[in-house]
């Protein structure tokens, strides 16, 4: 089938203007991927997560008796040592877990750095 000449640019102008808006929409008008959506929520996810549990890590360091002896310590270590050490010292362990969480302990090791 011959398609009429006069439909030629109608055609062509739509290919483009769908490439266009696809291209404008994902730089500029705010879409995203099902992927980047997901990610996007996780890591949301785990900042409020982070944020509802940093008061439980800053309470277990001022109740913990070698609070000055662990900050001296920490002040004096570098930086990439130091929310291993605070793992270590156990604020970032949550009550009724086992395991520290590391994202806790580096949000908890930047507000007392911030304090101290």
């Amino acid at each position: 089938m011959k398609t009429p000449e006069w439909l030629k640019p109608g055609i062509y102008g739509a290919v483009v203007g769908a490439v266009a808006l696809a291209i404008v929409g994902f730089s500029w008008g705010g879409w995203a991927t099902n992927g980047k959506a997901r990610q996007m929520a996780s890591d949301q996810a785990r900042m409020e997560v982070v944020a509802a549990l940093l008061p439980i890590c800053l309470e277990l360091s001022k109740q913990d008796p070698d609070v000055t002896e662990t900050l001296a310590q920490l002040k004096a270590a570098s930086s990439y040592q130091r929310s291993d050490m605070l793992m270590t010292a156990g604020w970032a362990t949550m009550p009724g877990t086992s395991d520290p969480n590391r994202f806790v302990a580096s949000a908890c090791m930047e507000t007392l750095a911030a304090k101290f």
